[in-house]
């Protein structure tokens, strides 16, 4: 066994060890439940609720493939949280360099020396996946598109991403030698930051725009846009290594769903499959508001050393979960934290209250102070001491 080890070679021993634990996978979500949906036909697929986090479906999501424009969501993101914190703004000038103008594949057609709003640049990233915007904003932001592709991969480690790596801004992937590399799981972690930043899903979510005053329309390369019921974005992605791909998100009852495809075999396919996976979810499961963030917690908080032996409280942020329809959520569990001793004040996290599923997933929210609780008095103290309040 070992000398056909060493005949074999480490790198392709590698391959073939990822190869059979991919295999041994599969297709499957490790759940007590699963979706009733067939086996998208792609390479690979992910389902998820961003607001919970919760893995709805998956098929070889781990699986290290090309993924073509979709690795511009990554730009959107690091672009879109620096407008958050304001280091940058939607009106900022960006000029075009020479080498931006000459980016082919998906274009707007920019020419050397013109200069766009950074809100132009992003609608033409966003809408029209255009590549030669998508260089000129990272040559304004870090001086380089190479730069940036530096950010680009930081960002990617700071997130956890193991299975992600970026080589170029724009995703084109056609020319000889590595290019951007990622998985579907790692795709939809970067839509689950990027649906909450502004502006992107206004426009991620428009069909047609004009640009350059109207000279040039932007048209949405994704198709699904008006043609399932609440979809909002996000991104499309295709080149010959990549195969067709989509990152797709949308809305129905107050519960969002991210789901991607990868290496879909036609344009066709890969809407007809992310419409499907979409359909599956909002069809059979459903989001369940438990407590309301700001809802009292009737029982109050235990506390020791205080004026009362209980604080007043409320539920920080909503407590949801995402279930089968006809699936009941659990009873929500109070846990204090441990030690809670007066002085306390108001705002002051002193608990978390829960949510135990049967397959054994915990669903929570913190659980903040209603009120200031001071230290008990001396004479309150003496009191409990003889079995008072």
């Amino acid at each position: 066994m070992q000398d056909m080890l060493r005949r074999v070679g480490t790198p392709i021993l590698a391959v073939l060890i990822a190869l059979l634990g991919l295999l041994a996978c599969g297709p499957a979500v490790a759940r007590a439940w699963q979706l009733e949906v067939s086996n998208p036909k792609a390479v690979s697929a992910i389902l998820i609720e961003p607001e919970t986090g919760r893995l709805l479906f998956e098929k070889y999501a781990d699986l290290p493939r090309a993924p073509a424009s979709i690795a511009k969501i990554m730009l959107e993101l690091i672009v879109l949280e620096r407008v958050q914190n304001g280091e940058l703004h939607l009106s900022d000038s960006i000029r075009v360099s020479a080498w931006a103008s000459r980016i082919g594949g998906s274009q707007v057609y920019l020419s050397e020396n013109e200069a766009f709003t950074l809100e132009d640049m992003l609608r033409a990233i966003t809408i029209s996946s255009a590549n030669d915007a998508c260089v000129a904003v990272a040559e304004h932001i870090a001086g380089s598109a190479e730069g940036f592709v530096d950010l680009m991969n930081l960002r990617a480690r700071e997130m956890g991403l193991t299975n992600t790596h970026y080589v170029n801004v724009h995703g084109l992937d056609d020319e000889p030698g590595a290019g951007n590399v990622t998985t579907a799981r790692d795709i939809a972690t970067v839509a689950r930051l990027l649906v909450t930043m502004p502006h992107v899903l206004d426009f991620s979510s428009t069909v047609e725009a004009p640009f350059r005053g109207g000279e040039f329309k932007l048209q949405n390369t994704n198709k699904l846009l008006g043609h399932f019921n609440g979809l909002d974005g996000l991104k499309t992605g295709y080149t010959t290594k990549a195969g067709f791909c989509l990152c797709a998100t949308a809305q129905r009852n107050g519960m969002r769903l991210i789901s991607v495809i990868m290496g879909a075999e036609s344009n066709k396919m890969r809407f007809s499959e992310t419409a499907r996976l979409l359909g599956a979810g909002f069809a059979q499961l459903r989001r369940n508001v438990v407590l309301e963030a700001g809802a009292p917690i009737a029982q109050g908080v235990p506390v020791g050393g205080g004026r009362k032996t209980v604080v007043l409280a409320v539920a920080a942020s909503p407590l949801t979960v995402i279930l089968p329809q006809r699936v009941a959520p659990p009873e929500p569990v109070l846990v204090p934290k441990r030690g809670l001793r007066a002085p306390i004040a108001k705002g002051d996290t002193i608990a978390t209250v829960e949510l135990r599923l049967p397959e054994g997933d915990v669903v929570s929210a913190p659980v903040v102070a209603a009120a200031a609780m001071k230290r008990a008095t001396i004479f309150q103290v003496i009191g409990r001491m003889f079995g008072g309040n």
